[in-house]
């Protein structure tokens, strides 16, 4: 589970991110993967959006695994604790928080994310999941995937990420909404971290 809800939406300045959705006349292009393993296709909320980060793909790929230092380049990270150490590996975990102001459904609260690593590459790719809790908010389970390719340019960024639970699937339109504005907000911050 990662990157949540309105506390994240508000701090987006969406620029450069470019989304791919799907449109009548096009499929949906196959998931994103790790190691063959992809988000829960079947989960009714889910988005997918990647950027072009002029950067080198060790420095873009440093930054977004060393989970500790979240906070210091992404606003919305309050904070991170490592719950084991060494570089990210299957089975590493994360515990961080995000405020979320309240909404017309759910209280102002501190959303809690356990992210467990189930699938890593050096460099290529990366795959978690785990829950998101809060007072009144509850993200049942989440899976979030991430690819990095060298690029001419610098580093081809593709994030994906799906959302269950009862209470975020009470309105698939608001909770895709609002998943899809966190998704792009990460994005700028991490490409703001290393280009500037």
């Amino acid at each position: 589970m990662h990157r949540t809800l309105l506390g994240i939406a508000l701090a987006a300045g969406i620029l450069g991110a470019t989304t791919t959705p799907a449109t009548a006349d096009t499929p949906d292009p196959a998931p994103l993967s790790c190691e063959g393993q992809t988000i829960d296709t079947s989960a009714p909320i889910h988005y997918r959006t990647e950027a072009l980060i002029k950067a080198p793909l060790d420095t873009v790929w440093n930054l977004q695994t060393d989970v500790e230092h979240w906070p210091a380049w992404q606003p919305p990270v309050a904070t991170v604790q490592r719950l084991d150490s060494g570089p990210l590996q299957p089975g590493s975990s994360f515990h961080w928080t995000t405020p979320v102001p309240a909404s017309a459904s759910t209280p102002a609260t501190t959303l809690g994310i356990t992210s467990t690593v189930q699938q890593v590459v050096d460099r290529q790719c990366l795959r978690w999941t785990g829950p998101a809790v809060g007072d009144g908010l509850n993200i049942e389970g989440g899976t979030h995937v991430w690819t990095f390719t060298a690029v001419a340019d610098g580093v081809l960024v593709q994030t994906e990420e799906n959302w269950r639970g009862a209470q975020v699937e009470a309105d698939i339109s608001t909770s895709t909404g609002f998943l899809g504005m966190g998704l792009e907000a990460w994005l700028t911050d991490l490409r703001h971290a290393v280009e500037h």
